[in-house]
């Protein structure tokens, strides 16, 4: 195991240095056994989490066409998060997926499957953010009209 090896982890996952370095010792060295070990972990953080007050927020508008609108309400414990650029992101493609795929509810929405990736479903996508960022994350509420 190297330097090299534990920023290029890292950069990959998202993940503290040196939560990198004990995934790495963990895997003996096995680049995509220690990615699947954070990503194990980090979505172990992630339950743990989600009990947290999501005080702290944005909403993000996207317009398809001029013909389909969509408002997104995605929340975190901080202002720091949300002004993140994993968190804005997430909210950015949120509202692309409401705009597809017209969801009901955001029960619907978290388990349908993501547009641009469909082996993974809204809630990984969800789940992935909040394992980076390191706060509960939460879609709120979202609105979507079409003429």
């Amino acid at each position: 195991m190297n330097v090299g090896d534990i920023q290029k982890l890292r950069e990959v996952t998202g993940a503290g240095v040196m939560e990198c370095k004990r995934a790495l010792t963990d895997a003996g060295g096995d680049f995509e056994r220690a990615k699947a070990l954070i990503h194990e972990r980090g979505l172990a953080k992630v339950e743990k989490r989600s009990s947290r007050e999501t005080g702290a927020g944005l909403v993000e508008s996207y317009v398809h066409n001029e013909r389909i609108g969509v408002l997104v309400d995605v929340r975190a414990e901080t202002d720091f998060v949300v002004r993140s650029e994993p968190f804005r992101k997430l909210a950015h493609e949120l509202a692309l997926q409401i705009s597809a795929m017209a969801p009901l509810t955001v029960e619907e929405l978290l388990k349908q499957p993501y547009i641009k990736d469909e082996s993974k479903t809204v809630d990984d996508l969800v789940k992935d953010v909040s394992a980076r960022v390191g706060e509960n994350v939460r879609v709120n509420v979202f609105h979507r009209v079409e003429i």
